[in-house]
């Protein structure tokens, strides 16, 4: 995990040249050592090793059933969908902040190509509070816009992070970050665009205010304007 390496590497790096390389800030690295992980998350960190060692000793063949299997041999309490649960729920209505965050991508033509949109809304004041866009959607994307919410808000262990089921979101850096702050972790249905709808709604309030009634020449000229769209977008 970054965290560790940059605890290792401080010997010889100064922690913020260690951060730098790292991609994280200072702040964030300071933050998460004053943070005791939860319970839940030593677990999923444990399941997740064992998991990564398994799947390696079967030569990257073994399948979810057959995981669970090697699991439960192993003394793991876990179901063929030990991914993740939707525990959200379709609960929007948040009554504090940094407690519930929804994420998710989009995408947005310019003459230049594809722009990727990653962001992380508080469901609590339905502000986005961290975002990050370039032309790949690979999980750096996300991971970048997670940070950025990590660096602004400081959110406590026990947040509730919802996403979709896409790549990104299940990646294994991604899940690491995720876990390095205790977070719970949610995500929609398969399929289910209604599981996360308040954040389909931000990206169609975004196309039909701002997108669609444009003609973008490059990518930063979007950037642009996208980024003092969301500065400035609250909600009722």
């Amino acid at each position: 995990m970054r965290f560790r390496f940059i605890a290792a590497e401080k010997a010889k790096l100064s922690v913020e040249r260690a951060c730098e390389l790292m991609g994280v800030s200072p702040s964030v690295y300071y933050a998460a050592l004053e943070r005791p992980i939860s319970r839940r998350a030593r677990q999923d960190a444990t399941l997740l090793a064992y998991i990564r060692a398994a799947f390696t000793q079967s030569n990257e063949t073994y399948g979810s059933p057959r995981m669970v299997h090697e699991l439960r041999e192993a003394g793991f309490d876990v179901g063929r969908r030990r991914v993740v649960h939707n525990h959200l729920a379709r609960a929007f209505s948040i009554d504090r902040p940094n407690t519930s965050w929804a994420v998710d991508m989009s995408y947005i033509w310019t003459k230049e190509g594809w722009l990727y949109l990653a962001i992380v809304m508080d469901l609590y004041s339905r502000r986005i509070v961290g975002w990050f866009a370039g032309p790949r959607m690979k999980t750096a994307l996300p991971l970048e816009a997670l940070n950025r919410a990590i660096a602004l808000r400081r959110p406590q262990p026990g947040l509730m992070h919802h996403s979709d089921r896409g790549s990104q979101y299940c990646a294994y850096e991604y899940r690491d970050r995720r876990a390095e702050i205790g977070a719970v972790a949610s995500m929609s249905g398969k399929g289910n665009y209604y599981d996360n709808a308040v954040v389909e709604t931000f990206f169609k309030t975004l196309k039909s205010e701002l997108v669609w009634r444009m003609t973008f020449h490059s990518r930063a000229q979007a950037l642009s304007e996208i980024g003092q769209y969301i500065d400035g977008f609250i909600t009722l």
